[in-house]
Protein backbone atom coordinates (compact mmCIF):
# COMPACT_ATOMS: atom_id res chain seq x y z
CA UNK A 1 0.00 0.00 0.00
CA UNK A 2 1.71 2.96 -1.03
CA UNK A 3 -0.72 5.48 0.60
CA UNK A 4 -1.92 5.15 4.31
CA UNK A 5 -4.69 6.98 6.34
CA UNK A 6 -1.71 8.87 8.91
CA UNK A 7 -0.27 10.66 5.78
CA UNK A 8 0.47 14.22 6.27
CA UNK A 9 -1.65 16.79 4.62
CA UNK A 10 0.80 19.81 3.28
CA UNK A 11 3.37 18.18 4.20
CA UNK A 12 7.17 19.76 2.33
CA UNK A 13 9.73 17.69 1.41
CA UNK A 14 12.74 20.22 2.74
CA UNK A 15 15.15 18.11 0.61
CA UNK A 16 13.56 19.07 -2.22
CA UNK A 17 13.60 22.25 -4.60
CA UNK A 18 10.56 24.55 -3.47
CA UNK A 19 8.15 23.98 -6.99
CA UNK A 20 6.98 27.61 -7.80
CA UNK A 21 4.48 28.51 -10.44
CA UNK A 22 5.00 32.00 -11.58
CA UNK A 23 1.76 34.29 -13.13
CA UNK A 24 3.42 37.14 -14.91
CA UNK A 25 2.46 38.93 -18.42
CA UNK A 26 6.47 40.73 -18.51
CA UNK A 27 8.27 38.51 -20.44
CA UNK A 28 11.56 40.39 -19.41
CA UNK A 29 10.38 39.94 -15.63
CA UNK A 30 9.46 36.03 -16.61
CA UNK A 31 13.18 35.75 -18.21
CA UNK A 32 14.90 37.60 -14.98
CA UNK A 33 12.66 34.89 -12.58
CA UNK A 34 13.85 32.19 -14.44
CA UNK A 35 17.61 33.40 -14.42
CA UNK A 36 18.04 33.36 -10.69
CA UNK A 37 15.95 30.27 -10.85
CA UNK A 38 18.11 28.65 -12.75
CA UNK A 39 21.19 29.52 -10.58
CA UNK A 40 19.33 28.47 -7.24
CA UNK A 41 19.54 24.78 -6.48
CA UNK A 42 16.40 25.14 -3.89
CA UNK A 43 13.28 26.33 -6.28
CA UNK A 44 12.67 25.31 -9.47
CA UNK A 45 9.68 26.74 -11.81
CA UNK A 46 6.73 24.11 -12.92
CA UNK A 47 5.46 26.81 -14.87
CA UNK A 48 5.12 30.64 -16.61
CA UNK A 49 2.04 32.09 -17.79
CA UNK A 50 0.49 35.57 -18.25
CA UNK A 51 -2.91 34.34 -18.09
CA UNK A 52 -4.73 34.03 -14.87
CA UNK A 53 -6.80 31.28 -16.47
CA UNK A 54 -4.32 28.83 -17.19
CA UNK A 55 -2.14 29.91 -13.65
CA UNK A 56 -5.38 27.84 -12.22
CA UNK A 57 -5.03 25.17 -14.08
CA UNK A 58 -1.65 24.66 -13.58
CA UNK A 59 -2.01 24.76 -9.59
CA UNK A 60 -4.53 22.27 -9.89
CA UNK A 61 -1.92 19.97 -12.19
CA UNK A 62 1.04 21.11 -10.61
CA UNK A 63 0.51 21.65 -6.89
CA UNK A 64 3.49 24.08 -6.72
CA UNK A 65 4.33 25.20 -2.91
CA UNK A 66 4.53 28.74 -3.64
CA UNK A 67 2.91 30.86 -6.18
CA UNK A 68 4.03 34.30 -7.43
CA UNK A 69 1.22 36.26 -9.04
CA UNK A 70 1.18 40.15 -11.05
CA UNK A 71 -1.98 41.95 -9.67
CA UNK A 72 -1.93 43.65 -13.16
CA UNK A 73 -1.92 41.35 -16.41
CA UNK A 74 -2.53 44.11 -18.61
CA UNK A 75 -0.37 42.02 -21.47
CA UNK A 76 -2.21 38.64 -20.52
CA UNK A 77 -5.70 37.29 -19.50
CA UNK A 78 -7.67 37.87 -16.44
CA UNK A 79 -6.44 39.73 -13.17
CA UNK A 80 -4.39 38.57 -10.13
CA UNK A 81 -7.44 39.49 -8.43
CA UNK A 82 -9.71 36.88 -10.56
CA UNK A 83 -7.18 34.05 -9.92
CA UNK A 84 -6.83 34.78 -5.72
CA UNK A 85 -10.39 34.37 -6.02
CA UNK A 86 -10.98 31.19 -8.08
CA UNK A 87 -8.26 29.88 -5.98
CA UNK A 88 -9.81 30.58 -2.87
CA UNK A 89 -12.67 28.80 -3.73
CA UNK A 90 -10.85 25.73 -4.67
CA UNK A 91 -10.48 22.83 -3.06
CA UNK A 92 -6.82 21.78 -3.43
CA UNK A 93 -4.80 18.82 -1.82
CA UNK A 94 -1.85 21.14 -0.74
CA UNK A 95 -2.15 24.94 -0.22
CA UNK A 96 0.37 27.38 -1.85
CA UNK A 97 2.16 30.09 -0.38
CA UNK A 98 1.07 33.05 -2.40
CA UNK A 99 3.48 35.92 -2.67
CA UNK A 100 1.94 38.89 -5.26
CA UNK A 101 3.73 41.37 -6.53
CA UNK A 102 2.14 44.80 -7.61
CA UNK A 103 2.79 48.28 -8.83
CA UNK A 104 -0.35 48.90 -6.95
CA UNK A 105 -0.13 50.79 -2.86
CA UNK A 106 -3.95 50.88 -2.77
CA UNK A 107 -4.40 50.06 1.45
CA UNK A 108 -8.42 48.37 -0.08
CA UNK A 109 -6.61 46.61 -2.54
CA UNK A 110 -3.85 45.08 0.05
CA UNK A 111 -6.32 44.40 2.36
CA UNK A 112 -8.86 42.97 0.07
CA UNK A 113 -6.00 40.30 -1.79
CA UNK A 114 -5.09 39.28 2.17
CA UNK A 115 -8.51 38.24 2.74
CA UNK A 116 -7.93 36.73 -0.32
CA UNK A 117 -5.02 34.05 1.22
CA UNK A 118 -2.15 35.93 0.17
CA UNK A 119 1.11 35.58 2.65
CA UNK A 120 3.15 38.29 1.29
CA UNK A 121 2.64 41.63 -0.97
CA UNK A 122 5.83 43.04 -2.92
CA UNK A 123 5.47 46.71 -4.40
CA UNK A 124 7.52 46.69 -7.61
CA UNK A 125 8.15 50.28 -7.26
CA UNK A 126 10.37 49.76 -4.23
CA UNK A 127 13.22 50.40 -4.88
CA UNK A 128 15.20 46.81 -4.00
CA UNK A 129 12.70 44.79 -5.51
CA UNK A 130 13.95 41.93 -7.56
CA UNK A 131 13.20 38.71 -8.30
CA UNK A 132 15.98 37.08 -6.33
CA UNK A 133 13.72 39.08 -3.16
CA UNK A 134 10.69 37.27 -4.10
CA UNK A 135 11.83 33.91 -4.67
CA UNK A 136 14.14 34.19 -1.09
CA UNK A 137 11.21 35.47 0.90
CA UNK A 138 9.34 32.55 -0.58
CA UNK A 139 12.21 30.00 0.57
CA UNK A 140 11.96 32.22 4.13
CA UNK A 141 8.03 31.20 4.49
CA UNK A 142 8.64 27.66 3.69
CA UNK A 143 11.00 27.04 5.98
CA UNK A 144 9.85 29.45 8.86
CA UNK A 145 6.01 27.23 8.06
CA UNK A 146 7.37 23.79 8.03
CA UNK A 147 9.27 24.08 11.40
CA UNK A 148 5.92 25.33 12.95
CA UNK A 149 6.38 28.35 14.02
CA UNK A 150 3.13 28.98 12.24
CA UNK A 151 -0.27 28.12 13.28
CA UNK A 152 -1.28 27.92 9.74
CA UNK A 153 -2.90 24.81 9.07
CA UNK A 154 -1.94 24.15 5.78
CA UNK A 155 1.65 22.95 7.18
CA UNK A 156 0.26 21.21 10.56
CA UNK A 157 1.91 18.11 10.97
CA UNK A 158 -1.14 16.76 13.60
CA UNK A 159 -3.35 17.38 10.91
CA UNK A 160 -3.96 13.97 8.94
CA UNK A 161 -6.82 12.71 6.78
CA UNK A 162 -8.94 9.63 7.19
CA UNK A 163 -9.18 6.68 4.38
CA UNK A 164 -12.34 8.11 3.17
CA UNK A 165 -11.00 11.78 2.55
CA UNK A 166 -7.71 10.45 0.93
CA UNK A 167 -9.86 8.89 -1.59
CA UNK A 168 -11.67 11.86 -2.08
CA UNK A 169 -8.62 13.78 -2.90
CA UNK A 170 -6.98 10.96 -5.21
CA UNK A 171 -10.59 10.93 -6.90
CA UNK A 172 -10.63 14.76 -7.73
CA UNK A 173 -7.07 14.85 -9.08
CA UNK A 174 -7.39 12.19 -11.41
CA UNK A 175 -10.58 14.40 -12.64
CA UNK A 176 -8.59 17.52 -12.51
CA UNK A 177 -5.78 15.31 -14.75
CA UNK A 178 -8.21 14.18 -17.34
CA UNK A 179 -10.24 16.83 -18.13
CA UNK A 180 -6.70 19.16 -18.37
CA UNK A 181 -5.69 16.43 -21.25
CA UNK A 182 -9.45 16.62 -22.90
CA UNK A 183 -10.73 13.14 -21.34
CA UNK A 184 -14.74 13.43 -22.32
CA UNK A 185 -16.91 12.48 -19.24
CA UNK A 186 -19.56 12.10 -21.95
CA UNK A 187 -17.95 8.20 -23.03
CA UNK A 188 -18.02 5.27 -20.70
CA UNK A 189 -14.35 4.78 -21.14
CA UNK A 190 -13.50 7.85 -18.94
CA UNK A 191 -15.08 6.09 -15.96
CA UNK A 192 -13.44 3.19 -16.74
CA UNK A 193 -10.11 5.32 -17.13
CA UNK A 194 -10.88 7.01 -13.33
CA UNK A 195 -11.57 3.63 -12.28
CA UNK A 196 -8.42 2.09 -13.55
CA UNK A 197 -5.63 5.02 -12.24
CA UNK A 198 -7.77 5.17 -8.83
CA UNK A 199 -7.61 1.37 -7.66
CA UNK A 200 -3.60 1.08 -9.57
CA UNK A 201 -2.70 4.26 -7.25
CA UNK A 202 -3.70 2.52 -4.10
CA UNK A 203 -2.51 -1.23 -5.76
CA UNK A 204 0.81 -2.73 -4.65
CA UNK A 205 1.15 -4.69 -7.29
CA UNK A 206 1.84 -1.31 -9.76
CA UNK A 207 0.31 -3.97 -12.81
CA UNK A 208 -1.76 -1.89 -14.82
CA UNK A 209 -3.16 -4.74 -16.55
CA UNK A 210 -4.76 -6.67 -13.59
CA UNK A 211 -6.64 -3.67 -12.74
CA UNK A 212 -8.34 -3.49 -15.75
CA UNK A 213 -9.39 -7.13 -15.58
CA UNK A 214 -10.47 -6.63 -11.79
CA UNK A 215 -12.39 -3.63 -13.51
CA UNK A 216 -14.09 -5.79 -16.30
CA UNK A 217 -14.97 -8.73 -13.46
CA UNK A 218 -16.52 -6.16 -11.21
CA UNK A 219 -18.83 -5.07 -14.27
CA UNK A 220 -19.16 -7.64 -15.59
CA UNK A 221 -17.95 -7.22 -19.08
CA UNK A 222 -15.08 -8.66 -20.94
CA UNK A 223 -11.74 -7.48 -20.68
CA UNK A 224 -11.69 -6.43 -24.09
CA UNK A 225 -14.87 -4.13 -23.85
CA UNK A 226 -13.41 -2.40 -20.82
CA UNK A 227 -9.85 -2.05 -22.98
CA UNK A 228 -11.64 -0.66 -26.30
CA UNK A 229 -13.76 2.20 -24.13
CA UNK A 230 -10.94 3.35 -22.99
CA UNK A 231 -8.68 3.34 -25.70
CA UNK A 232 -11.62 5.52 -27.46
CA UNK A 233 -11.60 7.98 -24.81
CA UNK A 234 -7.90 8.52 -25.51
CA UNK A 235 -8.25 8.47 -28.88
CA UNK A 236 -10.78 11.50 -29.15
CA UNK A 237 -8.69 13.12 -26.83
CA UNK A 238 -5.29 12.81 -28.72
CA UNK A 239 -7.73 13.60 -31.79
CA UNK A 240 -8.71 17.13 -30.52
CA UNK A 241 -6.19 18.50 -27.38
CA UNK A 242 -3.49 20.79 -28.54
CA UNK A 243 -0.22 19.03 -28.98
CA UNK A 244 1.13 21.67 -26.56
CA UNK A 245 -1.06 20.87 -23.64
CA UNK A 246 -0.54 17.27 -23.89
CA UNK A 247 3.11 17.74 -23.92
CA UNK A 248 2.97 19.91 -20.75
CA UNK A 249 0.47 17.96 -18.75
CA UNK A 250 1.02 13.96 -19.79
CA UNK A 251 3.90 12.18 -17.98
CA UNK A 252 5.72 10.83 -20.40
CA UNK A 253 7.37 12.25 -23.65
CA UNK A 254 4.95 12.44 -26.56
CA UNK A 255 6.20 12.14 -30.09
CA UNK A 256 4.93 11.30 -33.60
CA UNK A 257 7.04 7.97 -33.28
CA UNK A 258 4.89 6.98 -29.68
CA UNK A 259 2.02 7.98 -30.91
CA UNK A 260 -1.31 7.56 -28.97
CA UNK A 261 -0.89 5.45 -25.68
CA UNK A 262 -2.38 2.59 -24.67
CA UNK A 263 -5.01 2.28 -22.07
CA UNK A 264 -2.21 -0.09 -19.58
CA UNK A 265 0.33 2.72 -20.83
CA UNK A 266 -1.36 5.96 -19.91
CA UNK A 267 -3.26 4.09 -16.65
CA UNK A 268 0.25 3.26 -15.49
CA UNK A 269 1.65 6.88 -16.34
CA UNK A 270 -0.84 8.41 -14.44
CA UNK A 271 -0.86 6.62 -11.13
CA UNK A 272 2.83 7.07 -11.00
CA UNK A 273 2.55 10.63 -11.88
CA UNK A 274 -0.15 11.12 -9.11
CA UNK A 275 2.08 8.87 -6.40
CA UNK A 276 5.14 10.80 -6.95
CA UNK A 277 3.10 14.65 -5.80
CA UNK A 278 0.57 13.63 -3.44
Amino acid sequence: MRFCAGKLRGHMNMDKPMSLLLIEDDVAECRRFKEYADNNANVTFVGMTGSSIEGLKRVQARLPEGVIVDLELHKGEGSGIQFLTDLKKMSLAFKPIIIVTTSNTSVIVYEHIRDLGVDYIFCKRQKDYSPSMVINTLLALRRFLRIGQHNDTRYDLQTIESPEELHERISRRIDTELNIVGISARYKGRAYLHEAIHNLVFDDSNNSDAVLYQISKKHHITYSSVFRAIQTVINKAWDTTSYDDLIENYPMRIDHKTGVPSPTEFVYNYAEKIRKST
